[in-house]
């Protein structure tokens, strides 16, 4: 599995301000897919940015690929972010989930490069950015994470990732093996999409009609729902385990008759997104295998939902 963006190649001398906001959305696809953030990205982004432009014009003019240069400082601060982000988040109220995407990224892809647009309309949504997929991504050590997603999602040399990473070619060369068999040991079966738009529907409608038999029905037995409020909004501590807890949790819910849960794409994949007076309160990403769904990602922590709210102000 790759991805359409590639280590650059090109070596001329590009120094103008223009030349340089191109790389701007290589880089927050990249930061995105390190750290499972996208504000975090942004402040990476920008931090790179930042260390570029304090550079003198002499010193900036000297370097052979300002590309090169960027991802190269964006990647150790994405390394620096996930160790310093390993504490922060065992002081996190409750489950940690990464930040989910809304559609419009696929909308805008025909957005020029030209670092005018907002970072949500720039990241390439793919399997790569799938919520199953970045939860794996959450179990790594920082050094695997980095160094998998710059070699086997944008196609960076081992010898490039041993400069960012700080370690040998061959240590990186089996930091991201290891991080591949955990991606692969997760993988579950390739489900059409339509199909799972079909399971994601079907699910809305059991929900509305709080009909639990059904509920259950699309739930794969040892499923498990998480929820992420941040402490923030109220959402359970501990993920529910089992196919008849998760109905009844759902079905139990009261839904205030002004909310409506639309159907939606979460991270490029079918999802639900619940909207309350024109505003998204909580969005919901599934991992589904055979026709159930094994997993439910519920983040209703606000903070995490700002994409979503400025695609509600944009597309209503």
């Amino acid at each position: 599995m790759t991805h359409r963006s590639t280590a650059p190649q090109d070596s001329r001398p590009e120094s103008t301000a223009s030349a340089i906001a191109v790389e701007r959305r290589r880089l927050i696809n990249l930061a995105y897919r390190m750290l499972g953030s996208l504000a975090e990205a942004e402040d990476v982004v920008q931090e790179a940015y930042a260390r570029w432009y304090a550079m003198s014009a002499r010193q900036r003019e000297a370097v052979a690929s300002p590309g090169g240069w960027l991802t190269k400082v964006a990647g150790r601060i994405c390394l620096d972010v996930l160790r310093s982000a390993r504490t922060r988040r065992e002081q996190y109220v409750g489950e940690w989930v990464p930040e989910p995407l809304p559609a419009r990224a696929e909308w805008a892809a025909g957005a020029a490069d030209d670092g005018t647009a907002d970072p949500a309309d720039r990241v390439t949504l793919d399997e790569s950015v799938g919520m199953a997929f970045l939860v794996v991504l959450e179990s790594m050590t920082p050094a695997e994470r980095v160094a998998f997603v710059l070699h086997d999602v944008f196609r960076y040399p081992f010898g490039e990732v041993a400069d960012i990473v700080g370690r040998t070619p061959a240590a990186c060369r089996q930091l991201a093996s290891t991080a591949r068999r955990r991606i692969d040991a997760s993988r579950a079966p390739l489900t059409p999409t339509a199909q799972r738009a079909g399971v994601v529907r079907e699910f809305r409608l059991a929900w509305q009609a709080k009909d639990i038999g059904a509920l259950i029905g699309l739930l794969d037995p040892d499923a498990t729902a998480v929820g992420d409020g941040g402490g923030l909004v109220t959402a359970l501590l501990q993920p529910i385990e089992g196919a008849e807890r998760i109905a009844r949790f759902f079905a139990d819910r009261t839904l205030p008759g002004r909310l409506e849960v639309r159907e939606c794409a979460v991270n490029g994949q079918p999802g639900l997104a619940a909207h309350l007076d024109g505003a998204v309160v909580s969005v919901y990403a599934f991992d589904i295998a055979d026709g159930r769904i094994r997993r439910i990602w519920a983040v209703l922590n606000p903070e995490k939902l700002r994409p979503w709210k400025e695609e509600v102000r944009r597309f209503r």
